[in-house]
């Protein structure tokens, strides 16, 4: 309430955002328009203390916790313990190029292609941690035939190779068909941009960094992904532009 007065059907939420907040930057916000404590509450009978300034809350020793009480306004009482989540341990980055790819599946019949699958899986089981996803890649979209029923695995690490290897050996995964007709490209409008738009693959790939490249030549403007002024419209438009032609011209 001290930040932004009652909440009404929201109380408490507000609480819980600012503690988890509080948790991630290890820092106690100091409690806002407060000339001092309340003299209705006998402050020298426990160690409850109001928070004039900004505390730091230093991790090592036990798990961070805090309590949030909701009032609601139509009378509703709750009160929540929010604790930090357990530390994760560090894992070592698997060998790759660090980009998502797609790992192209297909053959004769569902059976036949499940069976490439099932193929891959155990190349992984032989090969273990020394398997470079964006090799595996090249390698099925350059020298296979391309057949009639086709699946595609996406990802980034082996992990989420083997995952979906082992969705299509056992059927929960979807098998398409190869469809007549033109494809068409669907350029998304304004509100789909985001800071950094692009970044990874015009770092990855150079027929993406060149396309985008060409196009911001031709603009009256200067285009800076990185930068606030993307949300406004005269840079959000020609942005965007240029971002989906390189698309079109990397999945080209």
């Amino acid at each position: 309430k001290s930040n932004i007065g009652h909440t009404q059907a929201a109380a408490g939420v507000a609480g819980v955002i600012k503690m988890v907040m509080a948790m991630r930057h290890g820092l106690l916000p100091r409690t806002l328009h407060v000339d001092e404590p309340t003299p209705h509450v006998d402050w020298s009978a426990s160690d409850v203390r109001l928070l004039t300034e900004a505390v730091e809350w230093p991790a090592g020793g036990p798990p961070r916790r805090a309590a949030v009480s909701s009032f609601g306004i139509s009378g509703t009482n709750a009160h929540l313990i929010v604790e930090q989540a357990p530390g994760t341990p560090e894992e070592s980055p698997a060998p790759g190029s660090g980009a998502v790819v797609p790992w192209l599946l297909s053959g004769k019949n569902d059976t036949a292609l499940r069976e490439q699958a099932a193929r891959l899986l155990s190349y992984l089981d032989d090969e273990g941690a020394g398997v470079r996803p964006e090799e595996v890649a090249f390698s099925l979209a350059t020298s296979r035939a391309v057949l009639e029923r086709r699946a595609t695995v996406v990802g980034m690490e082996l992990g989420e190779f083997r995952h979906g290897l082992e969705t299509v050996v056992s059927g929960a995964a979807p098998v398409g068909g190869a469809v007549g007709g033109k494809v068409a490209f669907l350029f998304s409008g304004q509100g789909s941009q985001r800071l950094g738009m692009g970044r990874e693959l015009y770092a990855s790939y150079p027929v993406f960094a060149t396309a985008y490249d060409e196009v911001c030549a031709l603009l009256d403007i200067e285009v800076d992904v990185e930068a606030e002024t993307l949300h406004q419209t005269g840079l959000t438009q020609p942005a965007l532009f240029a971002v989906e032609v390189a698309l079109f011209r990397l999945l080209e």
